[in-house]
């Protein structure tokens, strides 16, 4: 192989693997915590627009949390950037962090 071909491919490589931490920060939507429901295992987030979910608007909505340890991170009032997914049909909290 073109050593020139092989250079090319290499930092292509690299470019492809910077680039995909940086396009998974992006897919966190902001939001803020409006309600804990500790034993419920569910939060209540206002939040911005949901690409994924095709949701063009923001609004308020209570969420199930895959992992019940997350609802102990966070406080009604906190500024946080989360991942939400579809799971058994619910709307559901992948990953949440507070916002910096």
């Amino acid at each position: 192989m073109n050593s020139k071909v092989l250079s090319a491919a290499v930092l292509l490589t690299l470019a492809i693997g910077l680039a995909a931490p940086a396009y998974a920060q992006s897919s966190l939507v902001d939001g803020e915590v409006r309600k804990v429901d500790t034993a419920a295992e569910k939060i209540t987030l206002r939040h911005g627009p949901m690409k994924k979910f095709d949701m063009d608007d923001g609004m308020t909505m209570v969420f199930r949390v895959k992992d019940k340890a997350m609802l102990k991170q966070v406080k009604a009032g906190d500024k946080v950037r989360f991942d939400a997914d579809k799971i058994n049909g619910q709307f559901t909290v992948t990953r949440i962090e507070k916002a910096k």
